[in-house]
C-alpha cells in the first residue's frame, strides 16, 4: 500500500515542479495568507469571488486549470473534493448522505478496495487471513467495511450531528511546501454548514469511532487497544494524504495527463 502511494507522490511532484505559474506567486504580486483558516483561503471565499460565475460562457474556451473530476485516475474517488475558486451551498444532510454514498458504491471505489486489498495481501498486513484467493477475498471485504465505516462517520454521521461541511476545498495557489501544509491544516480545522470554522470533528472523532466499530468483524488479535489505536492513527494519515492527492490532481491531470480525466 505505501508503493501505491508513494508513486502517485512522485508523480504529484514531477507535475508541481513542472507549475511555476501555479505554484509560485508572481513577480510584483502581494503576498499569500498562509495562515491555516485565513480569510484568503478557498473555504472562506470572499464577496468578490462569490459574485464570480463559476462556470465560463459557452463561447469562451473552457479553463481546467484548479478543475477537480469526480474520480481521480479513473479509480480512486473524488467527489468530495471542490475545484478552485468554485463556491458551493452547504450541504443538507440528505447531500451528506448521498455524498458518502457516491463515494462507497461508485464503481471506482470497488476497483480502488481492489487494489488495496492486493498490496495488503502481498504485505501480510493480517496473517490471520492466511494466503491464496479465499486470503484475496477476506482482505477485499475488511478493506471494503472499513472504507464503508469510514464514510459513513466521517462524511454523513458526525458531519450531520456536528453541521460540518465534509468536503475538500482546494487551495490551489502557492508553492508545494504552503499547499501541502493547507492539506494537513484540514485534517484538523474545517468549514461548517454555515462557513464559519470548527475543530475538525469528523475527521478525528468519526476515524476514532470508526476504528472502534472495526472490531466487530476484525479477528480477535487485531481488537486490542493498540491495534485500534493503530487503525485510527492510520487512517488520519491516509486522510491526510487523501487531501495531498485531491489538492495537486488538477495539476498532475493537466500536466501528466493533458486533462484526459
Amino acid at each position: 500500500m505505501r508503493r501505491f502511494y508513494l508513486i502517485f507522490f512522485l508523480m504529484v511532484i514531477s507535475a508541481a515542479q513542472a507549475l511555476p505559474s501555479v505554484c509560485q506567486s508572481p513577480e510584483g504580486s502581494a503576498p499569500e495568507t498562509a495562515a491555516i483558516g485565513a480569510p484568503g483561503l478557498p473555504d472562506a471565499p470572499s464577496p468578490a469571488q462569490q459574485n464570480q460565475p463559476s462556470q465560463p460562457s459557452p463561447s469562451a474556451p473552457y479553463n481546467y486549470e484548479g478543475k477537480q473530476t469526480k474520480r481521480i485516475l479513473g479509480i480512486i474517488p473524488n467527489f468530495r473534493s471542490v475545484g478552485v475558486n468554485e463556491t458551493l451551498p452547504p450541504l443538507s444532510t440528505r447531500d451528506k448522505f448521498k455524498l458518502t454514498f457516491e463515494d462507497s458504491f461508485d464503481y471506482s471505489n470497488f476497483i480502488y478496495v481492489g487494489i488495496l486489498s492486493g498490496v495488503s495481501q502481498a504485505e501480510s498486513s493480517y496473517p490471520e487471513f492466511h494466503t491464496g484467493a479465499p486470503a484475496y477475498g477476506r482482505y477485499y471485504w475488511h478493506n471494503f467495511a472499513d472504507t464503508l465505516n469510514g464514510n459513513l462517520m466521517t462524511e454523513f454521521t458526525l458531519p450531520v450531528i456536528t453541521k460540518e461541511d465534509p468536503r475538500y476545498y482546494t487551495l490551489g495557489r502557492g508553492g508545494l511546501f504552503k499547499r501541502t501544509g493547507y492539506t494537513v491544516g484540514r485534517l484538523f480545522v474545517t468549514r461548517t454548514d454555515g462557513e464559519g470554522r470548527s475543530f475538525n470533528f469528523s475527521e478525528i472523532v468519526g476515524n476514532g469511532a470508526a476504528a472502534g466499530i472495526a472490531n466487530l468483524y476484525y479477528p480477535g488479535e487485531e481488537r486490542t487497544w493498540t491495534k485500534t489505536g493503530q487503525r485510527w492513527v492510520t487512517q488520519i494519515g491516509l486522510d491526510g494524504f487523501a487531501n495531498l492527492l485531491k489538492e495537486f490532481w488538477p495539476d498532475v491531470n493537466s500536466k501528466l495527463f493533458h486533462n484526459k480525466y
